[in-house]
């Protein structure tokens, strides 16, 4: 039997464990691995890449809001994404499926839920929290698209650019040129759609914070 490899990102080593349980012991055919962090899980999938689904945590250090999905989304779109969070609020939702998450799992939901939402998307299919209503498209929708067209390189590159790095210690910081970090540069401003590393940088900072009502008026 050729088991399905699911991964837990979590920096909780208790929910991690309590979540490997609830899987692994509810069926044989599914093979669960933890990783802390992001770095931990890259290294994973670097080592193999063949895995049915990720479990992502959206608050771990290391990582910001959604940065961690869409980098994920960007560096292994053929991996799928359920986001598993504390955060129940609709528009926090939305905006994971528009960054190409697969599913939402809330915590506190229990081990019969968790088995049915890892199930419908390890099937193909997408898992949206049963009862859960979040607000139609709207214009912030469209900066959510244009992000996810973002590659994984861009994605490093704008946080950088949101810690305050100038374009000499992201090259150290990536090993790349400053040229190509000022290609990055120039296409993220364009795939953003804006007009400035300080808007680009104003966008990171409330993407990462969750301020997508005030992004387009801000930015």
């Amino acid at each position: 039997m050729t088991k399905r490899r699911i991964i837990i990102v979590d920096d909780h080593p208790l929910f991690r464990a309590a979540l490997r349980q609830t899987l692994a012991g509810g069926d044989p055919s599914i093979a669960v691995e933890e990783a802390g962090d992001l770095s931990e899980l890259t290294a994973a999938l670097e080592a193999d890449r063949d895995c049915d689904l990720v479990l992502l945590d959206l608050n771990m250090p290391g990582t910001r809001g959604f940065s961690g999905l869409l980098l994920l989304r960007a560096q292994y779109p053929e991996i799928p994404v359920m986001i598993v969070t504390a955060v129940e609020d609709g528009g926090t939702i939305r905006r994971a499926f528009e960054l190409g998450a697969s599913g939402y799992l809330h915590k506190s939901v229990g081990p019969a839920d968790i088995r049915r939402a890892i199930e419908t998307v390890l099937s193909g299919e997408v898992y949206v929290p049963e009862g859960m209503e979040f607000p139609a498209e709207d214009s912030q929708s469209q900066l959510m698209r244009r992000l996810a067209t973002l590659t994984p390189q861009q994605v490093r590159v704008l946080m950088m650019l949101s810690d305050g790095l100038m374009n000499k210690q992201i090259a150290y910081e990536l090993s790349i040129s400053e040229a190509t970090v000022k290609a990055h540069v120039s296409a993220i401003l364009q795939k953003l759609d804006v007009d400035s590393r300080t808007q680009a940088v104003i966008a990171a900072s409330k993407i990462e914070d969750g301020q997508f009502d005030e992004l387009l008026s801000g930015a």
